[in-house]
This record gives C-alpha cells, sequence and structure tokens, in this order.
C-alpha cells in the first residue's frame, strides 16, 4: 500500500500556520513522550536490578552498548508510534478527538518522513552495539509495521501482538546481559497478563471507533460481556506468577507491590463488570496503568541490599 497516498487521504487541513512550539508539543503527542519515558526508566531499572544486580551501578549507568540500546529503543519505539497514529487517524478522530486536533498539527508527510529517519537512526545506533542488536531492531520495526497495518484489526493477532510488541524493548536487555534466571521469565509472565488486560480495556474503550472502521477487535466480534469474562480470567492467571514470585525471596520488598496488585485488581474487577461507559473503561484503563507504573518503580525494591551495596560501591570509586 502506498503510504504517501495515505497521507495525503489522512491529512486534515489545518486552519492555520503553528509555530514550532506547537508543532513540536504535538509530536510529543504523537509519539507518546510520556510512554518512552516510562519505558526507558524501566529498562534501566530492569538492568540494574534484575538483569545484572552484581555488577556496579557506576558500571549499568555508563555502559555504552546498554546507552545505544536505550537510545535505539527510544528511536524505535518514538517511531512505532507515529506509524501507529498515521494508520489510525480516522479511528482515532473518533474516540480521541481532542488529541487527534492536537496530534494533527503535524501534518501527515511529514510524520512519514519522520518515521523513516527515526527507524533509519534506530538501526544505525544499534548497530554501534553489534549487527544482531540491529537485525533486532530492524525485526522490531517491521513487526511494529505489521501490527499497525494488519495485525491490530483483528482479535487474537490484535491482542497477543500487542502485548508481545510491549515486552520486546526489555527482551533486548535481557539478551545483553544473558540473564536466563526463572524469577525474570516469571516477573515477564506477570506483566504480558497485565499488558493483554490492558489491550483488551483499551479496545473496550474505543468500540466505537473500531467499528466504524471495520476493526474485528474482540470486544467488536464477540461483544462486551465475552471480553469482559476474557478479562476477569486473565486476573485470574495473575495470581500464578504473582504465587511463584512470593517464593523468591530476592523480590524483597516488592512483595508489597503485589500485595497491591491484588487489590487494585480486585476493585478493578468488580468496576469492569459495572462499566458500560467509555468513560469507565477510560478509569479501568488508568487503573492498569497505574499498576504498570507503579510496578516500574518498585523494581528498586525487589532486593534492598543491591540498592545499599551499589550506591556504597559508587561512593567507593
Amino acid at each position: 500500500m502506498d503510504l504517501l497516498k495515505i497521507s495525503e487521504e489522512n491529512t486534515p487541513k489545518k486552519p492555520k500556520k503553528y509555530s514550532f512550539f506547537y508543532k513540536f508539543l504535538s509530536l510529543l503527542s504523537v509519539v507518546r513522550g510520556y510512554n518512552i519515558f516510562i519505558i526507558v526508566l524501566a529498562q534501566y531499572l530492569a538492568a540494574i536490578f534484575i538483569f545484572s544486580p552484581e555488577i556496579s551501578l557506576k558500571e549499568v549507568l555508563f555502559n555504552l552498548d546498554l546507552y545505544f540500546i536505550v537510545l535505539a529503543t527510544i528511536c524505535v519505539i518514538a517511531s512505532g508510534y507515529i506509524i501507529n497514529n498515521f494508520y489510525d487517524v480516522k479511528k482515532d478522530a473518533i474516540n480521541k478527538p481532542i488529541k487527534t486536533k492536537i496530534d494533527s498539527i503535524v501534518g501527515q508527510k511529514t510524520k512519514l518522513n519522520i518515521y523513516f529517519l527515526l527507524n533509519f537512526i534506530g538501526v544505525g545506533i544499534a548497530f554501534l552495539v553489534s549487527w544482531r542488536a540491529a537485525f533486532f531492531f530492524a525485526v522490531y520495526i517491521f513487526l511494529i509495521w505489521l501490527y499497525s497495518h494488519k495485525l491490530k484489526k483483528y482479535p487474537l493477532t490484535g491482542l497477543f501482538s500487542a502485548a508481545i510488541l510491549a515486552l520486546l524493548p526489555f527482551f533486548a536487555i535481557f539478551i545483553y546481559y544473558k540473564n536466563f534466571s526463572t524469577i525474570i521469565f516469571t516477573h515477564a509472565a506477570f506483566l504480558f497478563f497485565i499488558l493483554m488486560i490492558r489491550e483488551l480495556v483499551k479496545d473496550l474503550e474505543n468500540i466505537k471507533g473500531d467499528i466504524a472502521q471495520n476493526y474485528k477487535t474482540i470486544p467488536v466480534k464477540y461483544g462486551e460481556y465475552f471480553t469482559k469474562l476474557l478479562i476477569t480470567i486473565l486476573v485470574v492467571f495473575t495470581i500464578d506468577p504473582i504465587y511463584f514470585l512470593w517464593k523468591y525471596p530476592e523480590i524483597g520488598m516488592m512483595k508489597y507491590y503485589f500485595y497491591f496488585v491484588g487489590f487494585a485488581l480486585t476493585i478493578f474487577t468488580v468496576l469492569l463488570w459495572k462499566a458500560n461507559t467509555k468513560k469507565n473503561y477510560l478509569i479501568l484503563h488508568n487503573i492498569i496503568k497505574l499498576i504498570i507504573l507503579i510496578g516500574v518503580l518498585s523494581l528498586m525494591l525487589i532486593d534492598t541490599s543491591v540498592i545499599i551495596q551499589k550506591i556504597l560501591n559508587a561512593a567507593t570509586q
């Protein structure tokens, strides 16, 4: 499909010219700068407290290869948000009219040019680490495009591919440190279930635009009741990795985070079955985002001795 042709069709008519500042804010909205910041924070915290607990804080923070991997991640994820925005502009105009107006300050052709530029820079930076890293990010770019163009329009492929794509930035760090511990896979399973719950809630929230643009998401194809039932099953599935994580003393004070998750998901499930409006689903979506955000910050609590030791090592170097 000709992307330039799509861009001409999807470019809204701008009534006036905007300053560079407004265009920058618009682009920041398109690439979801807040989400990228959280992902980068999660990558570094995971590198410090999960993937390399024995390595000093200074070594992790000033590891040039890790820096390049994170920088490549920023470029590729930002480009992913751009291409997703590019294909979803008509759907978003229905589901998110205010955000769509902000995003439209930057033209579709400009977004497309930035998309290609960010992908080129991302793969180029990854080459500074290794050809394997460059290959990984090249495949990641293709998968994001495939998801935005095709996969997200169908029930199961859209659900699973969205959750997997959200996990891949951490997989890059995982491969770099070659840390294959059970606790890491268990954390990944927990996060995978949470991400699938988030995607289903988003589909419920955006059902109006999905129907209008013929997206065959699970709520569209199977209805809201079935979707709520599926979300409830996924909530139950999160108990399994949480139980296994509780058995590991390495999680330290992070066990209190999982107590919070249990409480939050209980409230979430009750509200889910009462929800019947877009506003209700937005609240549920924000609960899941809060769970993810607190989960990122709580990585520092996995083993408090790691924090103390890293600070002491940094002070003596």
